[in-house]
């Protein structure tokens, strides 16, 4: 599938109707450039799985990891590997034991850990596209 983004609330939106379509232990890979609206799909989506305020959704730069929990059923782990050397640091902290924790993961930079991911990943490519609208192709769910 894929969508244009205008604004920030657009990208938050698709996020949200993703969040509709996601099951338990799912694996959400987010791929674009730095800027290109990975964390601010995320708000939308954490905010419909958790009920949480998309203030609290922020990128875990520096820490990896960020847990979402809010009120809703599932709980969100949104990893930003974004300073990750390799997929064996990833497996050194344990991060691989959230994959089916009962949560849905959101992985920034994903591309960091490609032997890593379920081939039932769903995969977000978000790419400028000029005056301020970023194009969001979507695979692996049907919208």
């Amino acid at each position: 599938m894929q969508f244009f983004s205008h604004n920030d609330n657009d990208t938050r939106r698709i996020g949200e109707q993703l969040a509709l379509k996601l099951k338990k232990n799912s694996i959400v890979c987010f791929y674009g450039d730095l800027g290109a609206g990975k964390t601010t799909f995320i708000k939308g989506l954490a905010s419909a799985v958790t009920r949480c305020s998309a203030t609290e959704v922020s990128s875990p730069t520096f820490t990896y990891l960020h847990i979402y929990n809010g009120s809703g059923e599932l709980l969100i782990y949104h990893f930003d590997l974004y300073r990750l050397r390799d997929e064996e640091e990833f497996l050194s902290m344990g991060f691989d034991d959230y994959f089916f924790s009962d949560g849905i993961c959101c992985v920034e930079w994903s591309e960091r850990i490609p032997a890593l991911i379920p081939s039932t990943a769903v995969h977000v490519h978000i790419y400028h596209a000029g005056g301020g609208e970023r194009k969001i192709d979507i695979t692996g769910v049907v919208l």
